[in-house]
């Protein structure tokens, strides 16, 4: 295949919905680790392509959504000083922290700028020697490389106005967490192309053992997914537990070993909060000692700032795959996109933003 369109053809969906139902003999539930792959899943009906044994639950796999309350208040902190402009990607600025978020900082006269590149954030710290420059450094393993580069630039041009905010997850640790919760649902993975494309597909190969549960590597198209369940349903129905690679196209086993090389240069594996889970060991990126001067958090001595999650919210069941975003009584109503209770519903990867969308009326 070539092209988009060839990835979204009627007639081929069709054919994996029946070789789906072909093989299903019993009932299995599925998590699809990224928000990328719940749009998709939601925007193009595919759960209704599926036999009503197989069902698919929602991951922790967006990272504006996992970002806890407690960062986004340290954020906003930073941003609301006289001296900083603070960098973003678009898709923070209506993620809300307790009383606000970074959108009504920059109404309210703070320097808030959307940039595509953390290496945007450099050059504007190279152009502003007066200013202090901070980027938001949000992401699994996928945003990783390029944050990493930012920070290994602005060391190596000797700038000293920069630093980043990081909220690094990694996507393994949360994984074991699922598995090994007493009311876990999930029977197999379809993991996320993108994050595998950085780190490959190694480190799951102990977890598929250890909890026995098939783990396919999965791409973010309709054909994508669905021969993503076809692959995973055939080793539920097998009894195998392995690690597959439906994204062969993208996906190597070892993956892109020049970004993990700047990825264990600039950073160190650290724990880390999780928005409505809480904390997780060895499942961040925090900076190494050779680049902790670039450590926003310290640089501005927020690190005591903390903050308790929405009561109201239940992002950390629908991250978990425990409840689906329609299960909130505060969906659709308490809780839109223009006045959200929680990240998942203002995320472009928010399964809540997704449903809203797509599925506003309950079922």
């Amino acid at each position: 295949m070539k092209y988009i369109d060839e990835y979204r053809d009627a007639e081929s969906a069709k054919k994996y919905s029946d070789a789906i139902k072909k093989i299903t003999t019993r009932s299995w539930t599925i998590m699809e680790i990224c928000g990328g792959q719940t749009h998709a899943i939601v925007k193009f009906g595919i759960d209704e392509l599926l036999p009503d044994k197989i069902t698919l639950v929602h991951g922790p796999g967006c990272p504006v959504c996992v970002t806890p309350v407690e960062l986004i208040n340290k954020a906003l902190e930073i941003a609301s000083r006289p001296n900083v402009i603070f960098c973003s990607f678009g898709d923070m600025l209506r993620v809300p922290g307790t009383d606000k978020d970074l959108l009504s900082v920059k109404a309210s006269g703070g320097n808030v700028k959307i940039v595509y590149s953390p290496l945007d954030a450099v050059k504007i710290a190279l152009n502003n020697p007066d200013k202090e420059v901070v980027f938001f450094a949000v992401g699994f393993e996928t945003t990783a490389p390029a944050n990493a580069m930012a920070v290994f630039q602005a060391k190596k041009q000797g700038i000293k106005n920069f630093s980043i905010l990081v909220s690094h997850v990694l996507v393994p640790p949360a994984m074991e967490v699922i598995l090994s919760s007493p009311v876990c649902r999930v029977q197999g993975f379809l993991a996320a192309g993108h994050v595998c494309a950085v780190m490959g597909y190694e480190e799951y190969y102990p977890i598929a053992e250890k909890y026995k549960v098939p783990i396919v590597v999965t791409g973010f198209e309709p054909l994508d997914i669905l021969q993503g369940i076809y692959m995973c349903i055939k080793q539920l129905e097998e009894g195998r537990y392995e690690v597959e690679n439906q994204y062969s196209r993208t996906v190597q086993e070892k993956g892109n070993e020049p970004a993990q090389n700047i990825i264990k240069q600039v950073f160190k594996i650290v724990p880390r909060k999780w928005r409505g889970i809480g904390e997780i060991p060895h499942s961040g990126l925090g900076l190494s000692d050779e680049y902790i001067e670039y450590d926003a958090e310290r640089k501005f001595s927020v690190s005591d700032i903390t903050a308790e999650e929405s009561l109201e919210c239940i992002a950390g069941l629908v991250l978990q795959g425990l409840k689906k975003p329609h299960d909130c009584s505060a969906f659709g109503t308490k809780c839109t996109p223009e006045n959200p209770l929680g990240a998942p519903m203002v995320s472009s990867e928010g399964a809540c933003a997704a449903y809203y969308r797509y599925r506003k009326i309950k079922v």
